[in-house]
């Protein structure tokens, strides 16, 4: 296996996290890190909640999150009115499954790499309106013209009303051709909804370019955002049909407001949200994702050597930008989700980091993320010393 070389640290990055030095934090994934300024906004915001809270929602609160939807809408290269910002992904795809009108004999699918619970949400929801729910079996890694025919053996025109793909998926840090999907699956007349939980922030996203019928986005990960904060984009011909998941208010209004306001719900992540996108325009984008992505590649190759496995054993994430990488652990060891919590525990607890594990197909795998915070002696002592807390 070539030896890889880490990134040169961005300066002054590891300072603007107040994130507990005793740990290596290698999985921004999960939660995200908030930047100590961008907490700070936020702070001045509840401040001003709690020192007038009629004045903060009776005086421009609306055009203050209209604002916010705007800036982040601009961000991503989607149109803000047919944008609105919600609580997270799930929440957005949540809203999408129950606003397409499903009934019997409709077919939701995903693919065996999709978010555990959505999984959930689509089978509630079908078991509410008499649809089915199907899945894509695809393997770890394929070619990309592989994965499309694959998903579009797996559609029934006529009756796969929606299919959900993820763009960079979470348990096996895979990033699929989404736009590519999608345009096979429009011929089809199969609707699709594109999980982009990790992709604000982390890839150079144009969502209009991406053609989904509904696209979803998490700015509390990769986006510097506080948690809570994401976006549901729609295209024209749903604008009309979405429903909020709570009415409210402005449910006279439609989409985007009538998804948007649900009374006393805390704005303050939504409105400190450009502070993130800020932060992250001060470190420069390009240089963030570059430095992200090789020092996440090189804490994979490190770990995988102590472990060791070959260069072919590593999955690639499908794309160069992506600063999540996956490692398989031993055979037996994490083979169960419940396992590879125990496992993931103990990781923290014993030696002091944080990752992502899961069993996916049987196995157990680690995945690993790199961020401006770390650095790499951080992948090198916790390669030096995971092999002898998995015999």
């Amino acid at each position: 296996m070539a030896e890889a070389e880490p990134p040169t640290p961005i300066p002054g990055a590891r300072l603007l996290f107040s994130l507990d030095p005793g740990v290596a934090h290698l999985n921004h994934g999960s939660f995200g890190a908030v930047p100590i300024n961008v907490q700070r906004v936020q702070q001045r915001l509840r401040d001003e909640v709690e020192s007038n809270p009629l004045r903060f929602f009776d005086r421009g609160f609306f055009d203050r999150v209209a604002h916010t939807r705007r800036h982040l809408a601009a961000f991503l290269g989607a149109d803000p009115d047919r944008t609105a910002l919600v609580g997270n992904a799930t929440s957005g795809i949540a809203i999408a499954l129950q606003s397409i009108g499903l009934g019997p004999g409709d077919e939701v699918l995903t693919t065996s790499h999709g978010y555990g619970s959505i999984s959930y949400a689509v089978e509630r929801e079908c078991a509410r309106t008499g649809a089915t729910a199907g899945l894509v079996t695809l393997p770890l890694r394929a070619r990309e013209t592989d994965v499309v025919a694959q998903i579009r053996a797996a559609l029934h025109p006529g009756r796969t009303k929606l299919l959900i793909v993820d763009q960079i998926t979470s348990a096996t840090a895979y990033q699929l051709p989404v736009a590519t999907i999608a345009t096979v699956a429009a011929r089809l007349g199969v609707a699709v909804l594109v999980d982009g939980a990790h992709a604000p922030g982390m890839l150079p996203v144009e969502v209009d370019r991406i053609g989904a019928d509904f696209w979803v986005g998490n700015f509390h990960k990769w986006a510097y955002a506080p948690r809570g904060t994401a976006v549901l984009t729609v295209a024209e011909r749903w604008v009309d049909r979405i429903q909020p998941l709570v009415v409210s208010w402005q449910q006279p209004k439609g989409f985007p407001d009538n998804v948007e306001f649900q009374a006393t719900l805390d704005y303050t992540p939504w409105l400190a949200a450009p502070a993130g996108l800020f932060t992250l325009r001060s470190l420069d984008v390009d240089r963030v994702r570059v430095h992200n992505a090789a020092l996440a590649a090189y804490g994979q190759q490190v770990i995988g050597t102590a472990l060791g496995l070959s260069e072919d054993e590593l999955p690639d994430p499908g794309g160069p930008d992506v600063p999540m990488r996956l490692i398989p652990l031993p055979a037996g060891v994490a083979t169960t989700q419940p396992e590879a919590v125990v496992l993931r525990e103990r990781i923290s607890d014993e030696l002091k980091t944080e990752v992502n594990l899961n069993a996916w197909n049987g196995r157990g795998w680690l995945r690993i993320c790199g961020q401006v915070y770390n650095r790499a002696d951080e992948y090198e002592r916790f390669a030096e010393r995971l092999p002898s807390l998995l015999r």
